[in-house]
């Protein structure tokens, strides 16, 4: 490992490997680096027990659960736009090597302890959608979100319906 760096980046979320990303395209020598045992930041993706050891302060998850390995949680969703800046930025990183892009069927997702579904819909626009915000009772409508411009929140059905 080399001695001298021209700039050291503390945290390896999206801002910081953009901005990692950016200065090593233009020859700058960076060095990248991360307090945790995992990257991503904020926006990063465990396993099974890195998830557990996060949330319960346990090393393991219970073997019953099944293999660390085969979990991948995202602690906050990812979506992009296809032709946004963002992806012409990755591209422009050459990052595009060591990932992937792939449209999305559907996401789950846990809104105020409660599983919603994500989906398209080619369908009304109108308001078949709603968001409850996190500031208690306004109501924030799907289009304010960026990953689902033509989608619909699907609640499921508690059984008491």
């Amino acid at each position: 490992m080399d001695e001298e760096y021209e700039v050291i980046v503390l945290g390896t979320g999206l801002k910081e490997c953009i901005l990692s990303g950016l200065l090593s395209v233009d020859g700058v020598k960076v060095l990248h680096m991360d307090r945790n045992d995992y990257y991503g930041g904020e926006s990063t993706s465990l396993n099974l027990n890195q998830l557990w050891k996060k949330f319960r302060g346990e090393e393991k998850a219970p073997e019953h659960l099944g293999a660390s390995r085969d979990y991948n949680v995202d602690m906050m969703p990812k979506f992009m736009m296809g032709n946004g800046k963002l992806v012409r930025t990755l591209i422009h990183t050459d990052v595009t090597k060591y990932l992937s892009f792939k449209a999305v069927d559907g996401s789950y997702v846990f809104v105020k302890g409660k599983q919603a579904t994500v989906s398209s819909s080619l369908g009304n626009r109108g308001r078949m959608y709603e968001l409850e915000a996190d500031n208690g009772d306004d109501s924030t409508s799907c289009d304010d979100y960026e990953f689902c411009p033509r989608g619909k929140l699907e609640w499921p059905s508690s059984g008491d319906d």
